[in-house]
């Protein structure tokens, strides 16, 4: 169970989701941030990131994601993923429930899982309201109930914590057990402790 006792949607269909990373480097704006970076995670895993800031965290994120190109080293991944990064990716102008809608729409989600997601994170409330009148925490929580929505079984969490409070945090830690329980994976770069047990921790130190 998740959120306010609604149920987990269930993950898109495939094969168990895996992402592993071998021998991973990134180049960026001429500088190499981190080199050497190995791991493998499978269905039920998670992988705390760890580092001071500047050494790549985000950008390993958005290296796994695709949307950046390795330096040296390859990626292999199973599985769709979703992406929470600063960027909420969704559109200021409608209410927060259309909002979410419409990234369901492309990701091939439904009405309920809009529904579980909003939810999840104590949302429920605010379905109506614009996303630009929603406090800060509030739209981070708009954020990762899109990642909810999604039903990708790959996580991928940049600072998830940031803006939340103890109870949000909480509805957070509870959101990835749910989605690890049911066969998902995270992969999240945090500066504050999760609640993600038997979980898997990469500290990146800069490149020598």
């Amino acid at each position: 169970m998740t959120g306010k006792g609604q149920p987990q949607q269930g993950l898109k269909s495939g094969s168990p989701p895996n992402i592993a990373a071998a021998g991973l480097a990134c180049l960026r704006g001429g500088r190499l941030l981190f080199k050497g970076v190995s791991f493998a995670l499978s269905a039920g895993d998670a992988l705390i990131l760890t580092g001071p800031n500047g050494v790549g965290k985000s950008s390993l994120l958005r290296l796994l994601a695709g949307l950046l190109p390795a330096f040296s080293g390859k990626v292999e991944r199973s599985g769709n993923l979703a992406l929470a990064d600063e960027h909420m990716a969704l559109d200021p102008r409608l209410p927060l429930a259309r909002a979410l809608g419409d990234w369901a729409h492309l990701d091939g989600s439904t009405a309920q899982d809009v529904t579980a997601a909003l939810a999840a994170f104590d949302l429920t409330h605010l379905a109506d309201v614009p996303v630009r009148m929603l406090s800060t925490g509030q739209r981070r929580r708009a954020t990762l109930a899109r990642i909810h929505a999604s039903r990708a079984p790959i996580w991928l969490l940049d600072e998830p914590g940031n803006g939340l409070d103890t109870a949000s945090l909480a509805l957070l830690d509870d959101a990835m057990a749910t989605h690890r329980a049911a066969g998902g994976l995270v992969i999240v770069a945090s500066h504050q402790p999760l609640g993600l047990a038997n979980a898997q921790h990469l500290a990146l130190v800069a490149a020598a």
